[in-house]
């Protein structure tokens, strides 16, 4: 029995790439040296996309490309480069890899957390430069987690995470959402801003969208204040990056500490030169144990259309409901 056709769009695992290739006829589009010709060939036989997640927008008209297209496989929780609403409009089921990476990215806030409020990265970069022995101890922090209160911006399941283990650590809580939930006792924000006047630690976990690009704006900066500090482990689209480092520039906020920045590789140099900034090359879910799971998650969401079952892992906006 012959193979259905899967695209690959962009680069991924070799643990991916092999669990596709053994159950599809796989066609690698960043491999090819002329992507049109490539596309043009193998339009009318892909059934599948799997999908890296960055480097390039899956939007209608490339799905329009090929008419036999029933799922999109996404590697990441985040699936802002896939237009889900157009996939609904063609009867293209998105997935994306939630839970699996949960626990690792929370970890990772929290490391990013502490690393800004008591600047243990550039404490090190001071031992190593050789200051310690030559000119004294490095200087005591003026921030610390002993006396602050964050709120929670995007309190999906990382949200919920990274509450828990802020909570373990003696700080309240509270969140900003589109609504309340129900069975959370933290306090419910609806105004971000009100939020941030609140608190003087925000940490960012809500997903990118339209509705949330730079969300997190120069009145938002200016209501955390002078004691705040920002922490961004979602996407880098969600804060408005040139209101951030002038609020940084003219200590309006206290520092920022970030796994995901616009434009990501290519940093602004802006950005780099800020002292008070901890920057991390979006490293929230990059270990084996969690990004081999991700992809088995890949995986099994095209073997379920092979298999014509449901998928583990639709996103909300292409709910399933057959193939």
């Amino acid at each position: 029995m012959s193979k259905p056709h899967a695209l690959i769009a962009t680069p991924v695992m070799g643990y991916i790439r092999k669990g596709v290739e053994d159950a599809f006829e796989t066609h690698a589009l960043y491999e090819a040296e002329d992507r049109e010709a490539f596309l043009n060939e193998i339009a009318d036989k892909v059934e599948a996309i799997c999908f890296g997640g960055h480097g390039m927008m899956i939007d209608d008209a490339f799905m329009a490309r090929f008419p036999k297209l029933k799922i999109i496989s996404n590697f990441g929780v985040g699936y802002d480069n896939v237009d889900a609403k157009a996939a609904l409009a063609r009867g293209v089921i998105v997935t994306n890899t939630p839970e699996v990476l949960t626990e690792e990215v929370a970890d990772t806030a929290l490391g990013l957390l502490l690393m800004t409020a008591r600047e243990l990265g550039q404490a090190e970069q001071w031992l190593r430069a050789g200051k310690w022995a030559n000119t004294g101890d490095y200087r005591l922090t003026p921030a610390t987690l002993r006396d602050r209160s964050v709120g929670i911006v995007g309190l999906g399941r990382i949200g919920k995470a990274i509450a828990r283990r802020c909570e373990a650590f003696g700080l309240p809580i509270s969140y900003f959402g589109r609504r309340k939930q129900s069975g959370v006792s933290y306090p419910f924000y609806d105004d971000i801003n009100a939020l941030a006047a609140d608190v003087d630690t925000l940490i960012i976990v809500t997903p990118a969208t339209p509705e949330t690009t730079n969300m997190i704006n120069a009145q938002t900066l200016q209501n955390l204040g002078t004691r705040g500090i920002l922490i961004n482990i979602a996407r880098g689209a969600v804060i408005d990056e040139t209101a951030l480092i002038n609020a940084i520039k003219n200590k309006e906020i206290f520092a920022a500490g970030l796994d995901v920045m616009w434009n990501e590789p290519k940093i602004n140099t802006e950005l780099m030169e800020l002292e008070n900034t901890v920057l991390l090359p979006h490293v929230g879910s990059a270990s084996v144990y969690t990004r081999e799971g991700m992809g088995q998650l890949v995986i099994d969401n095209l073997l379920a259309y092979k298999a014509r079952t449901a998928p583990p892992t639709p996103v909300a906006e292409t709910p399933f409901s057959g193939w």
